[in-house]
């Protein structure tokens, strides 16, 4: 089986201070480091997603600003893929599929941001594409939402996110359990 890790959207906007600040962002991208540094170990493939907003409403990932650029706690080095993408769905218009293909990549080990919009998404695609999934649930992070003039928890969110996603979508795992797992395989 041939795995690839898709860091999603791990950008500065959702971090303190950015123009739409998420819930544990921060916490979530330590998470993804950890992760990102076993991929880089073991010399496997490693592809950051980057949305950059091109909607005329836009209020956050936009163009040219501070807020596009990864997040240093998982910056990308000059060998690994960089796609950038403008909707949820990272194969949405852009050569992610090409380099799963090229690379024989059948398994995605998925991390980032919104877990609710982004993560979701790309999981949901991804299956429907034939590729084996998991979600490492805590590294992730989201806001809390709106809906019929109730607002819901950002953990809410993302724990009912994650539940939809677990059957049939992907696996969801903790980053220690994952890291196990990897752990045992090599």
């Amino acid at each position: 089986m041939t795995v690839a890790l898709l860091l999603i959207d791990i950008q500065r906007d959702y971090f303190s201070g950015g123009k739409m600040e998420l819930v544990g962002a921060f916490e979530a991208s330590l998470q993804a480091k950890e992760v990102l540094s076993r991929f880089r170990k073991q010399k496997k493939l490693i592809i950051h997603i980057q949305h950059i907003s091109t909607r005329p409403d836009a209020s956050f990932f936009l163009p040219n600003t501070s807020g596009i650029e990864i997040h240093q706690n998982v910056e990308p080095l000059q060998d690994e893929e960089v796609i950038i993408k403008h909707s949820p769905n990272s194969f949405k218009e852009t050569n992610l599929l090409t380099i799963l293909n090229k690379q024989q990549v059948n398994s995605l080990v998925i991390a980032g941001m919104m877990t609710h919009m982004c993560v979701d998404s790309t999981t949901r695609a991804a299956f429907d594409l034939g590729f084996q999934c998991t979600v490492l649930q805590d590294a992730c992070a989201t806001r809390a939402l709106t809906f019929s003039g109730k607002e819901i928890s950002a953990d809410n969110v993302h724990q009912a996110f994650l539940a939809a996603l677990s059957v049939p979508f992907a696996r969801i795992l903790p980053v220690e359990e994952f890291l196990g797992f990897i752990n045992k395989e090599n």
